[in-house]
C-alpha cells in the first residue's frame, strides 16, 4: 500500500524520492525531514563528502499547505558536489578528456563495481558505483521521515544506536530512554549509549584511519509502542519479520540481520529463549517477561518493542587498496580509490531506521486503511478497543 522509489547518482544533479500511499491530512514538518537528513550525515569516521553536502529535501508534489493531499509525493535532494562532476558525468554524449580521465577500470573487492559492470556490459564501473553508492540512502531517509511522521500519529517512535564497532561491543541491553536520548544528542560521535564503550569504539575508528583501512559494526533499530497485530502468519510474504529483514538487508554494506536475540537463540535451549507470558490486570494487557523475540512472534507484532539489528561489513573503498584486475587489460592492478568514509555504522543506523519506518508504515496502512488520516485513526481506535476488551 505504501510504495517508494529512489533515483539519482552519487555525483549526479540530485537524488529523487517518490512516495505513494500516504493518507491525506498528515501534517508534514519539513524541519523534521531535514533534521533526519542531517542525522544521516553525522558520525565519527565520515569522509570529506559530508563537508560538501548539506542535505535538504525540496517537495515538488503531494504536500500542500503543510499536509499530504493523498497524491504521490515527490522529493528532491540537491547534490552540491555536482558542480565538480558536471563535465565528467554530463547527460549529453561527450568525448571530453575529463570524462575519460575518471573512468574506473580497477574494480574494488567487495563492491558492486565488477559484478555490475559485467551485468550491464560496461568496461567502466563509474556508472555502477554512482548508483550503488550509499549516498542513495539520503533519498531513503527522506522517505522514511514521512513514514515516521505517520507512525508518530499513532504513538510509535523509532530510534537507533550503535552496539558494536569492529570487536568493541556494548555488552548490555540499552533502555528505550537511553536510546531515545542518544538519538537526540547530535554531538554523540558514534551514537552509543555508554560513554566508556564509545571511547573504545572511537579508538577502533582511529586505528582504521591510521592504517588506511575501514571498520564495520552493528547498529540496532528499536520501534517503540507498536500495537499488537501488524503483519500476518498466513503467507510467507506477509510475515513482518521477513519484510523487515529484506528492508534492512537492502541497505548498502549490511550483510546480516538479527531480530531480537536470534543469534543467541540458535545456540540455546527453547526454555532459555522463549518469552513467558503474564497478564497485567490493572492495564488489561498481556505482557512478556522478556523480549528475546524482539517484538515479533509468527511474523506478527506482539506489543513489545521491535528490536532489529543490522550487521555492517567494513566499506569497500580503502585508502590502502587491495589487489584487483584491470577490466580492460586484464592485468593485475591496485583497486581504485574513491573519496570515502572509513566508518559508517551510525549513518547505517539512520538508514536502517528509515527502512524499518517504511515497512511499519505500510503495515499500519494495510491493517488500518483509510484514504484520510481521520479515517485511519477511527479504524485504529476501534481496533485498540477490541484489543483492550480481548
Amino acid at each position: 500500500m505504501l510504495r517508494f522509489y529512489t533515483a539519482g547518482e552519487s555525483h549526479g544533479q540530485a537524488l529523487l524520492t517518490f512516495l505513494s500511499g500516504l493518507p491525506a491530512g498528515l501534517r508534514v514538518n519539513l524541519e523534521f525531514v531535514n533534521h533526519e537528513l542531517h542525522r544521516r550525515q553525522l558520525g565519527y569516521g565520515r569522509g570529506g563528502r559530508q563537508k560538501i553536502e548539506k542535505d535538504r529535501a525540496d517537495v515538488f508534489a503531494g504536500v500542500r499547505h503543510g499536509q499530504t493531499i493523498g497524491a504521490p509525493i515527490a522529493l528532491r535532494i540537491e547534490n552540491r558536489d555536482w558542480a565538480n562532476w558536471e563535465k565528467i558525468l554530463p547527460v549529453e554524449a561527450t568525448d571530453s578528456p575529463e570524462a575519460a580521465s575518471r573512468k574506473l577500470v580497477a574494480p574494488r573487492p567487495g563492491h558492486a563495481d565488477l559484478a555490475g559492470s559485467q551485468k550491464f556490459n560496461f568496461h567502466d564501473a563509474r556508472y555502477v558505483l554512482e548508483r550503488a553508492s550509499a549516498r542513495e540512502t539520503a533519498a531513503r531517509v527522506a522517505a522514511g521521515a514521512f513514514a515516521k511522521l505517520l507512525l508518530r500519529e499513532f504513538g510509535t517512535e523509532i530510534a537507533s544506536h550503535t552496539i558494536q564497532v569492529r570487536n568493541v561491543g556494548l555488552e548490555r541491553a540499552a533502555t528505550w530512554d537511553e536510546i531515545r536520548a542518544v538519538n537526540a544528542d547530535l554531538e554523540s560521535p558514534l551514537r552509543c549509549v555508554d560513554a566508556a564503550v564509545q571511547e573504545k569504539m572511537k579508538a577502533e575508528v582511529d586505528a582504521a584511519l591510521k592504517a588506511g583501512d575501514t571498520v564495520g559494526g552493528v547498529f540496532e533499530v528499536v520501534a517503540h509502542n507498536l500495537p499488537v497485530g501488524l503483519g500476518s502468519h498466513a503467507q510467507w510474504d506477509e510475515k513482518l519479520d521477513g519484510k523487515l529483514a529484506q528492508a534492512l538487508m537492502s541497505v548498502q554494506a549490511v550483510k546480516a540481520v538479527e531480530i531480537g536475540s536470534g543469534i543467541l537463540a540458535a545456540g540455546s535451549f527453547g526454555s532459555e529463549v522463549q518469552d513467558e507470558i503474564w497478564y497485567e490486570k490493572s492495564a488489561r494487557k498481556f505482557r512478556r517477561a522478556s523480549n528475546r523475540a524482539g517484538g515479533l512472534e509468527g511474523g506478527i507484532t506482539n506489543g513489545e518493542d521491535l528490536v532489529i539489528r543490522g550487521f555492517l561489513k567494513p566499506i569497500s573503498t580503502l585508502r590502502k587498496p587491495l589487489g584487483t584486475v584491470d577490466m580492460v587489460t586484464k592485468e593485475p592492478v591496485q583497486a581504485a580509490y574513491e573519496r570515502s568514509d572509513w566508518c559508517v555504522v551510525p549513518a547505517g543506523g539512520v538508514a536502517g531506521e528509515s527502512m524499518v519506518a517504511l515497512v511499519l508504515a505500510d503495515a499500519f496502512l494495510q491493517k488500518f486503511g483509510g484514504d484520510s488520516l481521520a479515517e485511519m485513526r477511527r479504524n485504529f481506535e476501534s481496533y485498540a478497543q477490541q484489543i483492550d476488551e480481548f
